[in-house]
C-alpha cells in the first residue's frame, strides 16, 4: 500500500534522494540546460512535494509547480534507486496526475532532457500520454530540452 506525504523535505531519506538527484541531472546537462531545482527552489509557494512511501520504504518524489491557476509543470520527478527499471515510475506521475485534477490544473507540462541518459523519462511520460509541445513558461528553444504537455480530463 502505497502512501502519500506532502512537503517533507527535510526527512533524511527525502533529503538524500533530492541531492542524487540533482547532482545527476546536472552532471547529465550541459550548462545552462539543466532545470533542475535544489530543496530551496522545491519549497517555494507556487510548488507542492510529494514523497510516496512503500511501507516505511521511500519509493520517489515529484514536485508540482503552478504555472497559473489551470497549468501546472512537473518538476523534480524521481523513483528511489530501490525501485528502478521495476515500473514504479508510473505510480509517481500518476500520483502527481491525481493530486493536479484535485487542485483543477487543467493542462501538466514538463521539461526533460533530449540526451541518453533522459530516455527512461522520455518513455515514462510517452506512457501517460504526454505529447510533445512548444517551450512553455520560461523556457527557450534548447536543442538539450524536449518539452512536452498533457490536457487534464477532470471529470
Amino acid at each position: 500500500m502505497l502512501k502519500s506525504i506532502e512537503g517533507n523535505f527535510d526527512h533524511p531519506e527525502v533529503n538524500e534522494l533530492l541531492e542524487k538527484h540533482f547532482k545527476e541531472l546536472r552532471a547529465a546537462s550541459p550548462v545552462g540546460s539543466a532545470h533542475v531545482l535544489d530543496i530551496p527552489g522545491l519549497k517555494d509557494n507556487s510548488i507542492k512535494f510529494w514523497s510516496l512511501w512503500d511501507n516505511d520504504n521511500l519509493l520517489g518524489c515529484g514536485a508540482l509547480k503552478f504555472l497559473d491557476k489551470e497549468h501546472g509543470e512537473f518538476k523534480s520527478i524521481r523513483v528511489h534507486d530501490n525501485y528502478r527499471k521495476q515500473g514504479h515510475g508510473i505510480k509517481v506521475v500518476m500520483h502527481l496526475i491525481d493530486e493536479a485534477k484535485k487542485l483543477n490544473i487543467k493542462r501538466l507540462s514538463l521539461e526533460t532532457g533530449a540526451g541518453v541518459f533522459f530516455a527512461p523519462a522520455r518513455k515514462l511520460f510517452k506512457k501517460c500520454n504526454f505529447v510533445p509541445c512548444k517551450p512553455f513558461a520560461h523556457y527557450k528553444e534548447d536543442v538539450n530540452s524536449i518539452y512536452l504537455t498533457k490536457l487534464l480530463n477532470n471529470n
